[in-house]
């Protein structure tokens, strides 16, 4: 007596589920346009309403870290969608972090652990990226694949 079960990855039409890699770099590409985005905001807001030595020069920092901070989410999303564009961005972001992480870490105080978190999370993404199982489940061939493949 055989019983065959239906499940949604038997069937050669479904789509294959998403790897919990892809929700982990989407989560933490998101974290850091998340922080890069209120970190710009926080600027501009301090810029305009408080006393920096240059207001100007807060202000289009805001704007920078803002529009910086929309990279990493516009990453994010296309990752949860699983499209293959998202990788290059998030690739990006994380490159980026790693000097940033180093200049915290070079630094005093309560600079020290975060960049000790933001290199955590930058290695974590970048070696979820760079697995070929993540290219695969992103659909990106590797190089010297057939179209067919």
């Amino acid at each position: 007596m055989s019983t065959q079960q239906n499940t949604p990855s038997s069937s050669p039409m479904a789509e294959p589920t998403k790897p919990a890699r892809i929700t982990l770099v989407a989560g933490l590409n998101a974290l850091e346009g998340a922080a890069l985005a209120l970190g710009g905001i926080y600027m501009l807001v301090m810029g305009l309403l408080g006393r920096p030595e240059s207001p100007q020069q807060a202000e289009m920092g805001g704007l920078t870290l803002i529009a910086l901070g929309l990279i990493p989410l516009i990453a994010s999303r296309g990752l949860v969608r699983r499209r293959s564009w998202s990788r290059g961005p998030a690739l990006i972001t994380q490159i980026i972090a790693l000097p940033v992480a180093w200049t915290l870490l070079r630094s005093h105080g309560a600079l020290i652990p975060a960049g000790i978190v933001l290199a955590a999370v930058s290695l974590t993404a970048l070696f979820q990226l760079a697995r070929p199982a993540t290219r695969e489940a992103l659909g990106i061939r590797g190089p010297g694949a057939s179209p067919e493949a």
